[in-house]
């Protein structure tokens, strides 16, 4: 475990590196000691200094919710990081804004009320969800070359970098679990391509584990939030110059260009 003033001065090293776009050696290089709770107190630490500096907390994200990378990370659960407004995206990005950019394909959850915390189950995130929608996330690593480890991913508020989101429907009537999805580019070419149930086998599942977790901090998934579950596709590598599109059967579309 890590001291206060520890957490503190790793948390001043990764928005330093935000900040200036100049990634870092993993955390453990300097801090042996960090566990994943020292990453999640960092992790805060930087979402209270952006939401006083006006930012807002529009949801949360899911990382790690596939068995691979879990295996990869040598965890069995998955991690969560948070949304801001700030991290909106729409249009065309400046790929020069972030470190190592990479985009994943997501199936995103709108609450239309609050989730139960302790007990949450997919059937109650159902019930509460307004709509589900086609979602990309931007990743990016202030950690360098992506050498990460479980804590470093979660101090660094999970990867997370952005979000765009489309217009998307009810889930009601829909199977979540078999939502097919490929990433393009705007030429059309295939970069990746999967289903909804790569993530924890139903996304729903990863919404109402993340509702169980974040409430044993006293944390609520709240009515107009967005939760990203998770990745069902691989992630890849963003190039200035190129459009991502991601098509999802039966929910429709979302892209983002980047110069």
């Amino acid at each position: 475990m890590l001291t206060e003033q520890q957490r503190r001065a790793a948390a001043a090293r990764l928005w330093t590196a935000e900040a200036d776009r100049a990634p870092v050696t993993p955390l453990v290089r300097d801090w042996p000691a960090v566990t994943a709770a020292d990453a999640y107190g960092i992790q805060l630490i930087n979402i209270r200094r952006r939401c006083g500096a006006g930012a807002r907390i529009t949801g949360h994200k899911v990382g790690l919710s596939s068995p691979v990378m879990q295996r990869m990370m040598s965890v069995d659960e998955p991690d969560y990081g948070h949304l801001l407004d700030d991290m909106e995206l729409t249009g065309t990005v400046a790929a020069a804004r972030y470190c190592a950019p990479r985009v994943e394909v997501e199936v995103g959850f709108v609450l239309g009320a609050d989730l139960p915390g302790e007990g949450c189950t997919p059937a109650d995130v159902l019930a509460a969800t307004e709509r589900v929608v086609p979602a990309l996330e931007l990743i990016d690593s202030r950690i360098a070359d992506w050498d990460i480890g479980i804590a470093d991913t979660i101090a660094d508020n999970a990867s997370g970098a952005g979000y765009a989101v489309g217009e998307g429907r009810d889930p009601r009537g829909l199977d979540l679990r078999a939502i097919d999805a490929r990433l393009t580019t705007g030429s059309g070419e295939l970069l990746a391509e999967g289903r909804s149930d790569a993530v924890l086998g139903d996304p729903a599942a990863s919404v109402a584990w993340l509702a169980r977790t974040v409430a044993r901090f006293g944390v609520p998934l709240e009515k107009g939030h967005l939760v990203l579950p998770g990745s069902c596709t691989r992630a890849v590598d963003v190039r200035p110059g190129h459009t991502y599109r991601a098509d999802f059967r039966g929910l429709g579309h979302v892209s983002l260009t980047f110069e």
